[in-house]
């Protein structure tokens, strides 16, 4: 009897085991906009068609880029907390309206060039992925940028000056900030509205990155491309914890190495499509893999970009640091700790 019952308690562990490591049936996957082509028909769609394989997990992957199935990118996180979706592509700046902390990992201005933007989500990744954790019952499988976010207006942007009564697409909160400082006028626009927007007038300027822009066929309604980057618009990839923990220890090794390399294959993008894709919106001759436009191609000089940063400085980092505090008490305190402390910034009260 005593080896009958071992057996028997040895065979239901084995069974719990198993049964607490079994796959999800289905991996529903929100995906970024199509409008993104580089972005997703380069990395994003192959990475997941190709997971399963990859990885060895048995789940059937359903990939849906948001725009196809009428999904707002201030909407991600929501829809991954509440289980809706395995895994989502998500624009950081949109659903920092549901928490500002997140938003710290691309202030306007903080980082102007791939390089510092990745030392501030060095400094920043534990601390930001804690609060995903937290807040949103998710856990951060990559974070990356489209690539420096500069502007495509209407009309010449040739100093700080002529940003006054400039209506401009914005899509964070300290980018907003940023250029209400300048004298313009902000408007909060999805990627996918801006075309129309831009040529009916509603908005003089829309920031994105260059690739972006081109993908968009946003120099059709503009004329003057300005290089002023003034963020990276980092994304991410997060995965529903629920789902995380379906998954034996085995294959979330597997899952992360594979997500830490479409993340590198990200960075890489970011780098290599930038100088292309501002060649082809100006018409320049070593365009090679964008459309090509004929639009101005703008200078700002190194007193502009001063005038910026003294912006940034005055302005945009304590009304975020306040803001975010009066929502996490410790906001700024944190921000400080990590990227303040790579960056060399202080946000002080005020």
């Amino acid at each position: 009897m005593k080896r009958l019952f071992q057996a028997t308690a040895l065979a239901f562990v084995c069974v719990t085991s198993t049964a607490a490591w079994a796959d999800p049936e289905t991996l529903k996957v929100l995906g970024n906009f199509t409008g993104n082509k580089k972005q997703v028909e380069l990395v994003e769609q192959p990475f997941f068609t190709g997971l399963a394989k990859e990885t060895g997990i048995s789940s059937k992957v359903g990939y849906s880029p948001m725009d196809l199935v009428n999904v707002k990118a201030a909407d991600a996180l929501r829809l991954l907390k509440s289980g809706a979706f395995d895994v989502a592509s998500v624009q950081i700046g949109l659903v920092a309206r549901d928490d500002p902390f997140l938003e710290g990992i691309d202030i306007a201005g903080v980082a102007t060039n791939l390089v510092d933007q990745r030392k501030v989500v060095a400094a920043m990744r534990e601390a930001f992925d804690r609060e995903v954790q937290s807040k949103f019952n998710s856990k951060v499988m990559t974070l990356w940028p489209f690539g420096p976010q500069i502007m495509f207006c209407k009309k010449e942007i040739a100093s700080m000056d002529d940003f006054k009564g400039t209506k401009v697409r914005t899509f964070t909160t300290s980018m907003a900030t940023m250029i209400e400082g300048l004298g313009g006028s902000p408007v909060t626009l999805q990627y996918g509205e801006v075309y129309l927007a831009l040529q009916r007038g509603v908005v003089d300027c829309g920031v994105t990155a260059s690739s972006a822009g081109n993908g968009g066929k946003w120099p059709e309604v503009t004329n003057y491309l300005l290089p002023m980057a003034v963020s990276s618009a980092m994304q991410g990839h997060f995965i529903n914890l629920d789902t995380w923990k379906q998954f034996s220890p085995e294959q979330q090794e597997k899952l992360t190495a594979a997500f830490n390399k479409m993340e590198d294959d990200m960075w890489a993008l970011a780098a290599n499509i930038d100088d292309d894709a501002t060649a082809c919106n100006t018409g320049k001759d070593s365009c090679k893999e964008h459309t090509k436009y004929t639009m101005t191609l703008g200078t700002i000089s190194a007193a502009e970009q001063a005038r910026l940063k003294a912006v940034v400085s005055d302005k945009v980092l304590p009304e975020w640091g306040k803001s975010c505090n009066a929502v996490i008490p410790d906001c700024a305190a944190r921000w400080n700790a990590t990227v303040g402390k790579a960056m060399g910034y202080e946000i002080t009260a005020k």
